[in-house]
């Protein structure tokens, strides 16, 4: 099974959801050889609960995702920390709108919720919790302490920082930083655009339905990270394309084409 643990179905957070682009984003997800996707939109995205009242009119969720049309879709957000970070969540749907519930009062940049607050909310719930980007320069997470951080179940090798940075270099730092903390590393897109994904990927020896399946599968190594050898040209097609596409929308947050 080859899922991508990093992706959003949205052109940026002010945008609004587009059901016309999702579906397209599903449709070039199975096409670029994907079985599974984590999506982790931002959790303080614009009318983040229209995504899901679109899955839940249109899809239907079974044995811990939805099925769109064969490709598994895991409910899932991306957390941003007081101190500065990003942290994955991937779970079951009702756990997933239980924590973004719990995270109301703390949707702007100022009221963050802390990281060690996060840590102790989600622990609460079986869902798996992995570290973002943690060498970005704009949203680190290196800084944080490692008694924290060894409370994640991976971290992320993240599509875009494998373009914007050396790739070697960024990537044997991650190894290194990941097995301090004796933490799995996963791979994911962060794409935006369809033309991403596949970047970075994550194939598994063993197909995988609810969210336990999947941390199964991460503690026991039983899987592979994949980085395209198209990653570059992915990326970058990806952004210039994303960028463009922000141009367009009009003062409602929607592209005409897509409405």
């Amino acid at each position: 099974m080859k899922i991508d643990f990093h992706s959003h179905v949205k052109i940026s957070k002010k945008s609004m959801f587009m059901p016309n682009y999702f579906e397209e984003m599903m449709k070039e997800a199975q096409e670029s050889g994907l079985d599974a996707l984590a999506m982790t939109e931002h959790f303080n995205t614009f009318r983040f609960y229209d995504i899901y009242d679109y899955l839940e009119e249109n899809y239907t969720y079974q044995n811990g995702y939805y099925n769109i049309n064969g490709l598994k879709l895991f409910p899932g957000m991306e957390v941003d920390v007081k101190e500065v970070g990003h942290i994955l969540l991937i779970g079951s749907l009702g756990d997933i709108l239980e924590i973004r519930k719990a995270l109301d009062s703390h949707t702007q940049k100022n009221d963050f919720i802390s990281f060690q607050g996060l840590i102790d909310l989600t622990e609460q719930y079986p869902v798996l919790k992995i570290g973002a980007h943690a060498f970005r320069e704009s949203t680190p997470l290196h800084h944080h302490e490692p008694a924290l951080l060894k409370r994640l179940d991976a971290l992320d090798l993240n599509g875009k920082d494998l373009f914007e940075y050396d790739a070697d270099a960024y990537y044997s730092r991650l190894k290194k930083f990941a097995s301090n903390l004796d933490l799995p590393i996963v791979g994911g897109s962060d794409t935006h655009q369809f033309l991403q994904y596949a970047s970075v990927y994550n194939d598994f020896h063993q197909d995988c339905f609810e969210v336990e399946d999947l941390r199964a599968s991460i503690i026991s190594e039983a899987y592979k990270i994949t980085i395209s050898k198209k990653l570059d040209v992915k990326v970058k097609s990806a952004v210039t394309a994303k960028k463009l596409l922000k141009e367009m929308l009009n003062e409602e947050g929607v592209i005409e084409s897509f409405v």
